[in-house]
């Protein structure tokens, strides 16, 4: 598979515009100079695997919506994550969780009081 960096630069500023931050802000999030990441979004400049995993946590994005252009979010990356443990789950130790579940959210409830 390879990587189409003018995508990837594209996906970048996009994303960082609809994140509501300029190339300074999103340069001093991924310690790059706000230079590095116009290059970057304009294809003058491929950033390493370092800076795509700190633009990721930056962006709050998955790698695979900056490198493939998936839209998945963080969060619905982890729901997904945990749904697919929750299938390899018996009844009984879903049933759990469930629990554990509405333990926690009810101790939060209660800490709030």
């Amino acid at each position: 598979m390879e990587i189409d960096y003018s995508l990837l630069g594209r996906r970048i500023a996009k994303i960082r515009r609809s994140r509501g931050l300029t190339q300074e802000q999103l340069a001093e999030l991924t310690d790059v100079t706000n230079n590095f990441i116009s290059h970057i979004e304009n294809s003058r400049s491929i950033p390493s695997l370092e800076t795509v995993v700190k633009l990721c946590a930056a962006l709050k994005v998955t790698p695979d919506a900056l490198l493939l252009g998936a839209e998945v979010s963080r969060q619905e990356y982890l729901c997904g994550e945990i749904l697919d443990k929750l299938e390899r789950c018996s009844s009984y130790e879903r049933r759990l969780v469930d629990g554990f579940i509405d333990l926690l959210l009810s101790q939060r409830a209660a800490s709030r009081d």
